[in-house]
């Protein structure tokens, strides 16, 4: 009933939002205290089974030549990969509840997924930048790069078949595993113990980290962030898993391209910041038109 002298509120005004719920960018607030939202996994849970991952993931080579001393370099990486995200899947599998919460519970339309594939070449181009401008300080050793060369080479499909197997070893299964540990379990725990932002920053730092490689560390915590901030404000697991899988396929397709094995690599610090310039000015609206604004305080 009314109060008198009050007058009646508008329809869809005053009414009080189910807390967690979508908002006018269409994210999901990462599970607020009271949320009827699904709730994701305890944090030292998120923390052990991530741990077990990387631990599984560090161990497969050894598994790998107990399981057949012969097993190639793809199959090799694919059973890492797969390892990496076990623990966490076993652990979504047995709750339904913290599985949707990984998944999330915003929307993916064909607007995010195209949106989504065009930010990944503008993060390429970027990271290009990145590394160039890196390396006049810290120039990659060529240990690094014969290990790179060689990978890629061993990688490098003799079909059309071929191709489409290395790129799901290359770009899919990383997508899916590490996005799914990573953005889909640590960091929404993480955001229920501590503020969004802090959660993004440490998952970052893991992400990089268990890439296990220095020389690319800058590029994949600054990745992370980028894939921890759509991940909150598109409330879902699909954006961060559409650029990181698009970004690896241009990785492997192009890097052979531009690369000379018979020349000495030299840092090009000119052609390095037009590059993070022009990633940087790329990604910018890619990201503003995928997160939307911010939602106006009720």
């Amino acid at each position: 009933m009314l109060r008198p002298g009050r007058a009646a509120s508008k329809p869809g005004r005053g009414r009080e939002r189910a807390p967690g719920g979508p908002t006018t960018h269409n994210g999901t607030p990462m599970s607020p205290a009271g949320s009827t939202s699904p709730r994701p996994i305890e944090v030292p849970v998120a923390l052990a089974v991530t741990a077990l991952g990387v631990a599984a993931m560090l161990a497969s080579p050894l598994l790998a030549q107990r399981l057949s001393p012969g097993l190639g370099l793809r199959a090799q990486v694919a059973l890492g990969t797969l390892l990496l995200a076990l623990p966490a899947a076993l652990v979504l599998l047995a709750r339904p509840g913290a599985a949707r919460a990984a998944l999330g519970t915003g929307l993916v339309t064909r607007r995010a997924v195209a949106l989504s594939s065009l930010l990944a070449p503008a993060l390429w181009v970027g990271s290009i930048g990145l590394m160039e401008t890196q390396s006049l300080l810290f120039p990659p050793s060529p240990e690094t790069l014969d290990l790179f060369r060689r990978l890629h080479a061993a990688l490098a499909p003799s079909g059309f078949l071929d191709a489409v197997v290395s790129l799901a070893v290359i770009a899919l299964l990383p997508a899916l595993c590490e996005e799914l540990v990573m953005r889909g379990v640590l960091l929404p725990s993480l955001g229920n113990a501590v503020s969004p932002g802090f959660a993004v920053l440490l998952t970052a730092a893991a992400f990089a980290v268990i890439h296990f490689d220095p020389i690319r560390f800058l590029f994949t915590f600054v990745l992370g962030l980028v894939l921890g901030f759509l991940r909150l404000r598109t409330g879902s697991l699909g954006p961060p898993v559409v650029v990181h899988l698009t970004l690896n396929a241009l990785t492997f397709a192009v890097a052979p391209l531009v690369d000379d094995p018979s020349k000495p690599y030299t840092p090009q610090p000119v052609l390095g910041l037009a590059c993070l310039v022009a990633g940087v000015l790329a990604a910018r609206p890619l990201l503003r038109a995928l997160v939307g604004r911010p939602a106006a305080p009720a």
